[in-house]
């Protein structure tokens, strides 16, 4: 089994910069299936979960070359409407391609989808979008069918802000006939990333980025060239990672308004933030504070930060809570914290961490993508040695990490 050994208590100093976003790419990839001949997407990051989404689009009868940073997609043979089993259970995010086939064929047959287990994350808000639009939906033997000749277009009101649902049903409507306006949206920075694509593309979809978003459906979409937003989630950990090792290092390719909760946070805690154009400065404090925490949709502080900043709080001086408010489960890496000295109890979903003077190298297994990215920090702020298991996790989300954090100074070595 893989693992990473790190020796802790070296302070990172120098300058990293930013891939492009994993959450952006993925939806991205996804909506190429509406476009018409070729496209070119840009800066996307090295990563497991891109790799899996480039077999996806292989699967169904797409060209689809990676070279690098770079992926270029040929739209011109005729689409399967069957995603393979073994694709989808291996990553949530290829559900994203159920809308855009859905669009474009009529029908799609896809297995329930799987993913990092942090909480039951249904797809039911996606489908109830799916039946809005004029689709019908069959579940059997483990699979979900959605059949539609022709999406219409309609009034699509969410019981919360899902990310998932709002890019799948808006990537649908772009190729239905007449208006959806979509309300209670997400207003993530990857949603008006896609829509930026989709425009580009010949798609007619206004409001992406608050709560309402409005989709004109148009006939065709054509092969686009676009690049990838800067990963958002990337930055706030390196962020941390300088801040908990009482380094201090510079972030660039990053925009700051895409973190500015997570900045909020970190300002309060007693650290020292320098933003220049697309670039921020890190340093210690002179005083590690407590903070209180509620994870949020964006712009609130976004969940997928939650484990790191809990990491970097077990360190603060006093007590801090944080409530999260997304995912049920998502408290896992707590148990593994604590057998590195960290003194946290959790009470539902709200953890409550008393600060300890230091933290101690142990053995811990990563049990999810961002719950990896908090050992991997607490690792390299604890005294001695650090063996992280389930290193797959981080390289599902995180590009040539221990290459980053090696040139900021960290001792760290992947072991296979």
């Amino acid at each position: 089994m893989a693992r990473v050994k790190i020796i802790g208590e070296q302070p990172l100093c120098g300058a990293v910069k930013i891939s492009g976003a994993k959450n952006s790419a993925l939806p991205i990839m996804a909506a190429t299936v509406l476009l018409d001949g070729e496209s070119l997407i840009a800066n996307v990051p090295e990563l497991t979960d891109i790799t899996t989404m480039v077999r996806m689009l292989r699967s169904i009868n797409i060209v689809a070359e990676q070279n690098g940073h770079n992926i270029r997609i040929y739209n011109k043979k005729h689409l399967k409407h069957l995603i393979p089993y073994e694709l989808v259970t291996k990553m949530r995010a290829s559900f994203f391609i159920a809308g855009p086939i859905l669009a474009k064929v009529g029908m799609v047959r896809v297995p329930m989808p799987g993913g990092c287990a942090i909480g039951s994350r249904p797809v039911d808000i996606h489908l109830k979008g799916f039946q809005a639009l004029g689709a019908k939906v069959r579940l059997e033997h483990g699979f979900i069918e959605i059949r539609c000749p022709k999406l219409k277009g309609a009034y699509v009101d969410f019981p919360f802000p899902s990310v998932g649902a709002t890019e799948n049903i808006m990537m649908a409507a772009t190729l239905a006939e007449g208006t959806t306006t979509i309300t209670n949206a997400a207003q993530e920075p990857e949603i008006v990333d896609l829509a930026e694509l989709l425009n580009k593309a010949g798609a007619k979809i206004s409001g992406a980025g608050t709560s309402a978003i409005t989709i004109h459906g148009v006939s065709k979409l054509n092969g686009v060239e676009h690049e990838i937003i800067p990963d958002r989630i990337e930055a706030g950990t390196m962020l941390l990672a300088g801040l908990i090792t009482r380094g201090r290092i510079a972030v660039h390719n990053v925009r700051p308004a895409d973190i500015s909760a997570l900045l909020s946070a970190l300002t309060i805690a007693g650290a020292k933030l320098t933003v220049k154009n697309n670039s921020i400065e890190a340093a210690s404090g002179s005083v590690w504070r407590s903070a209180d925490i509620v994870t949020n949709p964006h712009p609130g502080f976004p969940t997928d930060m939650q484990a790191q900043i809990m990491a970097y709080l077990a360190l603060a001086d006093g007590m801090s809570t944080i409530r999260e408010t997304i995912f049920e489960n998502r408290f896992m890496h707590t148990s593994e914290l604590q057998r590195m000295g960290a003194n946290i109890r959790t009470e539902e979903r709200i953890a409550i961490i008393k600060g300890v003077p230091k933290l101690s190298g142990a053995e811990v297994k990563a049990t999810d993508l961002r719950a990896g990215a908090a050992l991997w920090l607490a690792g390299l702020a604890a005294q001695g040695e650090t063996i992280i298991y389930g290193v797959e996790h981080i390289e599902r989300g995180y590009e040539k990490l221990t290459e980053k954090l090696s040139q900021l100074g960290a001792n760290i070595k992947r072991i296979n």
